[in-house]
């Protein structure tokens, strides 16, 4: 891996291909431990899934320290306290690998992620020596509780408190807590208080004491197999040394363990993902209709392509996201008294990528898991099917770890606020940009492999900031107001992030094996980039009308049509291609040599 980039940098500036992370980069270290993770699964979870689904509490912990045996729960714990210190690379293959275990990956996402990590980056050197190794191992399972029944994308709305008793000795905890995961059978809570009525902070509170209780299992519409209680504190009692990090800076934590809570949720996306796309084209193949398999009529072959494509685009982007994290935490000595706090902000450098990761990888599996029910036809509808249970399942993830609609108002705001700071020339490269508009004349021609593609990816970056600026320019510290605006330049940006990262992998690819090997992964390309473009035109063309009207509108219009010029592509021959290969391989496919 190349330098380290700068969160956001990627609307203003190109990246070599060289420079990202793709999974055809795993060590043969990684592919041991995807193999790891799948047979676990496999051989020791789908086993029992029918009684995982039916909540059992007993057997899901039961199956959790035989993960923790693995070593699958101790990729992120460092290994002075029990863990095994992996890389992100590794961390990431685990959960995208767990995802076929459906609601039983949940519980072991939400103990090794939000559960454990609030210890990993901001425990004292004691909270850590006492509670990771048994959390690494899954001897302990651990739950986090932030949201409450008056406060849920506002967490700092927070109404629990937390207050120092008259001995100095304990903070007394009053208040409740809502749908937390793993609340059945946890044995160590991450809570947030507000210590005084004011301060928002966190505490480390243990099963079993005093004042606290559990509320009933909450009936869901899916992720049934995973426990979802409320949490309730009447005088609570937690040692002083028990809170963690400093008193009044708990939205730091939470905020930073949100970040990688969306990242991961993402990953759980690829791997839920590519299992749709294996049960759709293999019942495709078996079913008949009118004598025909009917994984041959075109309609259904275009849902296999694409479901197939936005898996790429999506798998892309994660592990792209992962090489940014490995590295920049590669510089971060794990001995060193800070390295906690200094890991949670390097990763917050990439809080906008983190967010873009869920937002688009939530709905990409809501697209997948529906096509996937679709192809099913009414067999899709019966429980007996599993692509019903990955429907159902699929939904909360639009809601999980900060709504879309939060963090599409998170995307373009952190990248304002990191123009704001100084962190990126966004504001300087708009106003060059506008300066150049008027006299920007059209007319290039492309001959080569994914040049227009390129291309285009570019273009879509110039469109952004074009809209981007003008909207800086227009409500300036009211843009926060306009979330519509925000929203469809949060859209913006997800789509480019999504090409370019599909767009980079390819063309590494191309480098490695050739066009003839990588042809199945170029028209994947050559079809995202192009459909993505369409969206981003359409976005923009939303925006300017809302921002602007009459001749200026009539103007700014005019430029987007000019930035906007492209070829038109054969999409439905190009699917038809990429269907074939899904069809015939029965699975996600990424290479035309399957």
């Amino acid at each position: 891996m190349a330098d380290k980039v700068i969160g956001g940098s990627f609307v203003i500036t190109d990246q070599d291909a060289s420079q990202i992370l793709t999974p055809e980069d795993f060590t043969e270290e990684h592919r041991m431990i995807a193999e790891t993770t799948r047979d676990f699964v496999s051989g020791v979870v789908v086993p029992q899934d029918e009684h995982l689904e039916k909540l059992d509490y007993d057997l899901t912990v039961k199956l959790m320290r035989s993960a923790g045996d693995l070593g699958l729960l101790g990729a992120d714990v460092p290994e002075m306290y029990g863990g095994l210190g992996l890389d992100k690379v590794s961390s990431t293959i685990i959960s995208e690998n767990l995802a076929r275990a459906s609601s039983f990956a949940l519980s072991i996402g939400a103990h090794v992620g939000i559960g454990t990590l609030p210890i990993v980056f901001f425990g004292t050197p004691e909270q850590k020596r006492k509670y990771l190794p048994d959390l690494a191992t899954g001897a302990k399972i651990a739950a986090y509780c932030l949201t409450e029944p008056a406060s849920g994308s506002d967490a700092l709305g927070a109404k629990t408190t937390a207050r120092l008793s008259d001995d100095g000795k304990h903070y007394i905890l009053n208040g409740s807590k809502l749908y937390i995961t793993n609340a059945g059978f946890a044995d160590i809570f991450i809570v947030y208080a507000k210590v005084g009525g004011t301060d928002f902070s966190a505490f480390i509170v243990e099963k079993g004491d005093p004042g606290f209780t559990l509320g009933p299992e909450e009936k869901k519409m899916g992720i049934k197999g995973s426990s979802t209680r409320p949490l309730f504190f009447e005088d609570v009692r937690v040692p002083v040394e028990n809170l963690l990090g400093e008193i009044g800076k708990g939205h730091l934590i939470a905020f930073n363990i949100l970040n990688i809570g969306r990242y991961k949720l993402a990953t759980g996306c690829v791997g839920a993902c590519k299992e749709t796309i294996e049960l759709a084209v293999k019942y495709a193949n078996t079913r008949k209709q009118f004598q025909t398999p009917i994984s041959r009529f075109p309609l259904i072959g275009k849902k296999l392509a694409d479901m197939n494509i936005q898996t790429y685009m999506l798998e892309s982007m994660v592990y792209r996201t992962t090489g940014l994290f490995d590295t920049m935490l590669k510089d971060i000595d794990p001995s060193a008294s800070d390295s906690g706090r200094s890991a949670a902000k390097a990763i917050a450098e990439y809080a906008l990528e983190c967010s873009i990761n869920k937002v688009f990888a939530s709905e990409v599996l809501d697209f997948v898991a529906d096509e996937g029910l679709q192809i099913h036809g009414g067999y899709g509808f019966i429980q007996e099917y599993k692509v019903e249970r990955i429907y159902r399942d699929s939904r909360i993830n639009r809601i999980f770890e900060g709504t879309n609609e939060i963090n599409r108002l998170l995307i373009p705001g952190t990248l304002v606020k990191k123009a704001m700071k100084g962190e990126l020339p966004l504001l300087q490269k708009a106003q060059a940009l506008q300066a150049d508009l008027l006299s920007y004349i059209p007319g290039q021609t492309f001959e080569g492999t994914l040049e227009e593609e390129t291309h285009l990816v570019s273009m879509a970056k110039k469109v952004f900031l074009m809209v981007g600026g003008l909207a800086v320019q227009k409500y300036g510290l009211t843009l926060e107001k306009q979330q519509e605006v925000l929203s469809l330049l949060a859209d913006m940006m997800i789509q480019i992030f999504a090409a370019e990262s599909g767009l980079l992998r390819t063309k590494k690819l191309i480098e490695r094996q050739g066009e003839t090997k990588a042809e199945h992964a170029i028209q994947m390309t050559t079809v995202f980039v192009h459909e993505a473009f369409d969206k981003i035109e359409a976005y923009a063309k939303e925006a300017l009308s809302t921002m602007e009207e009459g001749d200026v509108l009539r103007t700014q219009l005019s430029i987007l049509k000019k930035l906007s010029r492209r070829s038109s592509v054969n999409t439905i021959g190009l699917k038809r291609d990429i269907a074939a290969r899904v069809i015939q391989g029965e699975k996600y496919v990424i290479s035309s040599s399957m």
